[in-house]
């Protein structure tokens, strides 16, 4: 039986749900991200914005010069989730061999699918149309025999497009492509291979094995496999989360302590929702922080229990925030840019209650989190996030945060 794999990826989605959102936004260049020419980086950009150069991942400073008449948008996070909740539900309704890579992208295993849906093109083309009907976005379909080369039919046929790469001609199909499309070659890997003379994939594929693993090394070989259209990588489910984190980029590097203490709590608070969202604990906490001249650091805390809640967690990044600080007193008293919440180590939760230990707080905690899931999370606030009230904007219940947070 010849293996099916589809690539289901949503186009310029944060655009496409902006769009939804604001319809005077269709037909014109749109940028999410952040403000014209402000500090940060493209989330997303729309397809006629994507003709004046302008891609994820740039500067917006970069893509104002470029771009000056588009129109830039901070993001909604909130928004995105709830149309990403929706478009997984429904191609799970197809499969139960479906793996999430994000919030806008999927891989499904429709092999032996035949026999219940018929020409396997025609149930691709029914779920491009729900997800049209339903959610007013549109999707790109990649269908071959493998996962790479899924993705990368899905991405040639963007945007509104279908594809399938029939077995027997996954190389052929490759091999005239630019080698940037070929899924693992990124920012270092693409320069670094051009420095050899590689431009397209057929390069690589007609390249022996051996003499990648010397540019690359063990990853040579994973490359050379990929660009001959080779992947037995399996379509599982993702499963339960090995960690979770929030991070976000202040609007100003600030020093303002009840505005930095306020944004870990409210980070923290989202972290240890989701957490108890997934019946799961954490053995540890983690704090991100970044200064205004890009030194970036990580610390950790072990925890001696297995805890989620609220209270645990924030104590713990906030003995090492509070250390950080002190040290940069006596330094140079660099501003702060960026700061994030993390959990790891996490397990289920098997609901025994530790004789010393957080179980009143993560009960309590458990309430409050059904509460703001009907009311939004204001509906209940502790003193540190009162302060966010003034200096973060909020809608439908949620503090705003800027959309490179991964906070969502």
């Amino acid at each position: 039986m010849v293996r099916t794999v589809f690539h289901v990826d949503l186009d310029a989605f944060f655009v496409a749900v902006e769009r939804t959102l604001d319809p005077s936004l269709n037909g014109v260049p749109v940028v999410v991200g952040g403000e014209p020419g402000g500090r940060g980086v493209v989330a997303c950009a729309s397809y006629e914005a994507r003709k004046y150069g302008l891609h994820a991942g740039m500067p917006l400073a970069q893509a104002y010069r470029l771009c000056p008449h588009a129109r830039y948008i901070p993001g909604r996070f909130d928004h995105y989730i709830a149309v990403s909740t929706r478009f997984l539900g429904i191609l799970g309704e197809y499969t139960p061999f479906m793996q999430s890579m994000g919030l806008d992208e999927a891989y499904l295993d429709m092999t032996g699918f035949e026999s219940l849906y018929g020409p396997l093109e025609g149930i691709a083309g029914v779920m491009k149309r729900r997800v049209r009907e339903e959610l007013r976005v549109t999707a790109s379909v990649g269908i071959a025999t493998s996962r790479v080369v899924a993705k990368v039919a899905s991405d040639a046929c963007k945007p509104d497009g279908l594809l399938r790469v029939a077995q027997g001609e996954e190389a052929a199909f490759l091999a005239p492509r630019p080698i940037r499309e070929l899924p693992g070659i990124g920012e270092k890997t693409e320069p670094l291979l051009k420095g050899h003379g590689y431009t397209t994939i057929g390069d690589l594929a007609r390249t022996p094995p051996i003499i990648l693993r010397r540019i690359l090394g063990s990853w040579g070989d994973v490359v050379w496999r990929s660009s001959q259209g080779l992947d037995d990588t399996a379509v599982a489910a993702a499963g339960d989360p090995k960690s979770v984190s929030r991070v976000t980029t202040f609007r100003e590097d600030t020093l303002d302590p009840a505005l930095i203490r306020g944004t870990l709590r409210y980070l923290g608070e989202r972290v240890c929702a989701e957490l108890r969202s997934h019946d799961m604990t954490a053995r540890a906490a983690v704090l991100h922080l970044r200064w205004h001249d890009f030194t970036t650091i990580t610390r950790h805390r072990t925890f001696p229990g297995e805890v989620s809640s609220d209270e645990a967690v924030y104590r713990a990044v906030e003995e090492m925030l509070s250390r950080e600080l002190q040290v940069e007193a006596q330094r140079k008293r660099r501003k702060v840019r960026l700061i994030g919440v993390g959990v790891e180590g996490l397990a289920k939760d098997n609901g025994q209650l530790a004789l010393l230990g957080d179980a009143p707080d993560e009960r309590l905690a458990k309430a409050v989190d059904a509460i703001r899931g009907k009311y939004g999370f204001v509906a209940v606030q502790k003193g540190l996030t009162l302060h966010l009230n003034e200096a973060v904007p909020e809608e439908r219940g949620k503090f705003v945060l800027r959309t490179r947070s991964p906070s969502r």
